[in-house]
């Protein structure tokens, strides 16, 4: 296909598949279900939808492999600029409890994990090789772990503000230990992908990348909280988003050529961004443009690993990691909390709250897929694991509300936790 098609047919897709996500965050709001649910469920039916009704040769006439290959480039740069804004607010205020907190965020990452483990132990030893696939052990161990600990910030905030449990003990111990939980999660995750290169000597280069990409990071923060740029972003903030935008896709396709993936440069630069104002407003700016251009990446997700894993996925695998992905974010949750002082209608919450997993964890399946950790069967019972419990999230709260009266678990915030501001892209 010459550049010309290629730009014309890319640019026909994009405009069909943004549809299709604003056809999915629609349904989702009528459903009364997170708007992001929608748009990752519409996404990843595409590729297998085609394949349906008009099978793999349509799907090669609708989606040639150039075509795939402009997809995602463009869904990567898609999430690079999305994770700008989340990972910069993946910080915790200061705490008023830590003990509280120091529980609460034990309860939520420990349980999971050792869940997770679980999950890797079952794959390997029970449900066969067509499943497990070929990552070396450790990896293979540890990135399955980290899919079951993660939880989405975002959609947990959003959740937090429409139920009006922001200013609740409960609430604002379940964001601050997901941010806590999130950040640890994303480091494992690229020690998972270093060991999933299998040869000590490029585990070293991937380690030595994510050491230089630390450095560099912190350079970038050292630079933006210099006066001069912050006078310029403030005066110019259109031209300082642009700028920002560039810095990001320049590391993170950086990061990816030389071994890691690009999520982790955005997450880095994310984190180098200083907080507050004139920041504030460029940060938006950029992860509101790569927001706008995720359900590409929910199709690219799709195409990649629903179009042949659906026939090949034991159904006892979907039970096996559902059960230990709830068990291990509520049952840790509630644990956690009870062991750090809160009262068991708090605690209920704050497990339930903190199995929410949302969009956030599909980018952790997707980079641990693309790490060639997950095979596609286990990508697949991993995703209906994180839609399924993000979905009970609001029905489980409903039935809290029920059984513990709300007045039982209103606590206010104060005097428990100051939690993260998210004012990010949701």
């Amino acid at each position: 296909m010459s550049s010309v098609l290629l730009l014309l047919h890319g640019a026909a897709l994009l405009v069909a598949l943004l549809l299709v996500g604003g056809i999915g965050r629609a349904t989702a709001r009528l459903l009364r279900q997170p708007p992001v649910i929608g748009e990752i469920v519409a996404g990843l039916l595409v590729g297998p939808t085609i394949v349906l009704s008009a099978g793999h040769d349509g799907l090669a006439a609708v989606l040639p492999e150039d075509v795939r290959a402009l997809l995602r480039l463009v869904a990567e740069g898609a999430l690079v600029l999305f994770l700008v804004g989340l990972a910069r607010e993946l910080r915790v205020g200061p705490a008023r409890d830590d003990r509280r907190l120091a529980w609460v965020t034990a309860g939520a990452l420990v349980p999971a994990l050792v869940c997770g483990v679980l999950v890797a132990l079952w794959v390997q030893f029970v449900a066969g090789p067509a499943v497990r696939g070929d990552a070396p052990m450790p990896a293979f161990v540890l990135g399955v772990a980290v899919t079951l600990s993660i939880t989405a910030v975002p959609v947990l905030a959003r959740l937090l503000t429409e139920r009006g449990l922001t200013e609740t003990a409960a609430g604002a111990l379940a964001l601050a230990a997901a941010v806590v939980v999130d950040v640890v999660g994303w480091l494992l995750l690229s020690l998972a992908v270093g060991l999933g290169a299998g040869d000590p000597a490029t585990f070293g280069r991937a380690m030595a990348v994510l050491a230089g990409a630390l450095l560099l990071a912190g350079g970038i923060r050292w630079v933006l909280r210099r006066g001069r740029p912050a006078l310029w972003c403030g005066r110019w903030p259109a031209a300082g988003a642009v700028v920002l935008g560039v810095v990001a896709l320049v590391v993170g396709f950086g990061i990816h050529q030389l071994g890691l993936t690009a999520v982790f440069g955005a997450i880095l630069v994310g984190l180098a961004v200083p907080p507050g104002e004139p920041w504030d407003a460029p940060t938006a700016t950029v992860s509101r443009l790569g927001r706008s251009l995720l359900p590409i990446f929910f199709v690219s997700a799709g195409l990649t690993a629903l179009t042949g894993a659906v026939a090949s996925t034991p159904w006892s695998l979907v039970v096996v990691v559902l059960v230990l992905g709830l068990a291990g974010k509520i049952g840790g949750g509630y644990l956690g909390s009870r062991l750090g002082g809160c009262s068991p209608a708090e605690a209920i919450r704050i497990g339930i709250l903190l199995n929410t997993r949302g969009l956030t964890e599909l980018i952790v399946l997707q980079v641990a897929f693309q790490a060639g950790i997950l095979s596609p069967p286990l990508f697949l019972a991993l995703l209906i694991m994180a839609l399924v419990t993000t979905l009970l999230t609001g029905p489980l709260l409903s039935s809290a509300d029920r059984f513990w009266p709300a007045a039982d678990a209103g606590d206010s915030a104060s005097g428990a936790v100051s939690g993260p501001s998210v004012v990010g892209p949701r």
